[in-house]
């Protein structure tokens, strides 16, 4: 294929097509605003599921890879009431589809199996405009320019490629997360290690809305992640650089719950930080766009639910499959790449097939309750 791919963002998505496309020898230039791959954390672990993010990862050649960076253990489950009471338990014993790896050792695995040179670091891309024929002028943060036949925004949420094909623009969905970091928590934090136990653990009440959930990460380490469904100019009332008056505002809206469960946030060893969550409009498509694409959130950003870095990879897997398969015509495979992302973004997973991928054959009738099974039955 003699058209060169441009792509914006150097995370999973855009990682993920670059190595497909060098694994059928097709070249591409990956720009990233971030000065190095270790500017910033990258944040905790992720579930890597057998049914999408890792079909990404056979696809790009790197199974053996990735099997090495897999947390053992990690896929343990519980689920506690706010009273601490467990609904839920399960263990890990390997067999499991949905894999734990660290989020930054994933990237960096798809780092080290690009040439060198491919991603261009503090490349911020600040604007796009259509050249006409299929082209594409980039602009970046330092003024200089670059013209592609092939720009693949894979830049996340507030994406600068997006504007090209839609006017679409995420949205607040109407709640946050609180992220909360408990360190050598076995012997500083035990309560709290033994409620979360091995793996990951969802902490729910009968309020909607508000959840404690966390996971148990390499090195006796906690991640909690505590959502609250409330409207952004609430969270502006809250000073999250004046820790403990966050936190204990934070808490005070788990009055009643477990001490072992509060701990994830009175305990917390660093600031409180505040993750509003954005979706974009669910469903919405665009018009063939020559010369342009999205994968990932800059696709189709969605509120948190365990697929959003599965499906980002998968993106640029099938993308960077269909056109190594259709190197005569580029706009064919992406339009066949579109149709298709465009069907696994209107079409949820099924959730009696996550309910059982999560927590087996036979799933407790309180939890189905819990994660919505009496509208499923009603």
């Amino acid at each position: 294929m003699h058209t060169p791919v441009t792509i914006i963002g150097a995370g999973l998505g855009g990682l993920t097509l670059a190595r497909v496309l060098h694994v059928h020898g097709i070249p591409a230039v990956v720009h990233e605003g971030e000065p190095s791959p270790m500017a910033r954390s990258q944040g905790g672990m992720l579930d890597i599921h057998d049914y999408n993010g890792q079909l990404a990862v056979e696809a790009a050649g790197l199974m053996d890879e990735f099997r090495g960076l897999i947390l053992e253990g990690r896929q343990a489950l519980r689920v506690l009431d706010s009273d601490g009471t467990v609904l839920f338990e399960k263990g890990d014993d390997g067999t499991g589809g949905r894999p734990e790896v660290y989020r930054g050792e994933l990237r960096q695995m798809l780092l080290d199996s690009l040439p060198d040179g491919t991603v261009r670091w503090a490349s911020k891309a600040v604007g796009t405009r259509a050249l006409g024929d299929g082209r594409h002028e980039v602009t970046f943060a330092d003024g200089s320019t670059t013209v592609t036949g092939l720009l693949v925004g894979a830049d996340g949420a507030w994406s600068r490629v997006r504007p090209l094909l839609t006017d679409a623009i995420p949205e607040y969905t109407g709640a946050s997360v609180v992220e909360t970091y408990l360190f050598d928590a076995d012997t500083r934090h035990v309560a709290a290690a033994e409620a979360v136990g091995g793996g990951a653990m969802f902490g729910n009440g009968a309020t909607p809305g508000k959840s404690i959930n966390a996971h148990h990460e390499r090195g006796d380490t906690l991640h909690g992640y505590v959502e609250i469904t409330e409207p952004l100019d609430w969270f502006e009332t809250i000073d999250f650089t004046d820790t403990a008056a966050a936190t204990a505002r934070i808490a005070r809206e788990f009055d009643g719950w477990a001490p072992e469960l509060l701990a994830l946030i009175t305990e917390s060893d660093i600031a409180p930080i505040h993750r509003p969550l954005f979706a974009l409009p669910a469903g919405r498509r665009w018009d063939r766009v020559p010369g342009a694409t999205l994968v990932g959130d800059a696709a189709h950003l969605a509120a948190p639910n365990g697929e959003g870095a599965n499906l980002a990879m998968l993106d640029g897997a099938e993308l960077g499959k269909a056109l190594a398969a259709r190197p005569g015509d580029v706009e064919a495979a992406i339009a066949e790449y579109e149709q298709a992302m465009f069907t696994r973004w209107e079409t949820p997973l099924d959730e009696d097939f996550l309910l059982e991928s999560l927590f087996g054959d036979e799933v407790p009738e309180r939890l189905l309750n819990l994660f919505g099974g009496e509208e499923r039955a009603s």
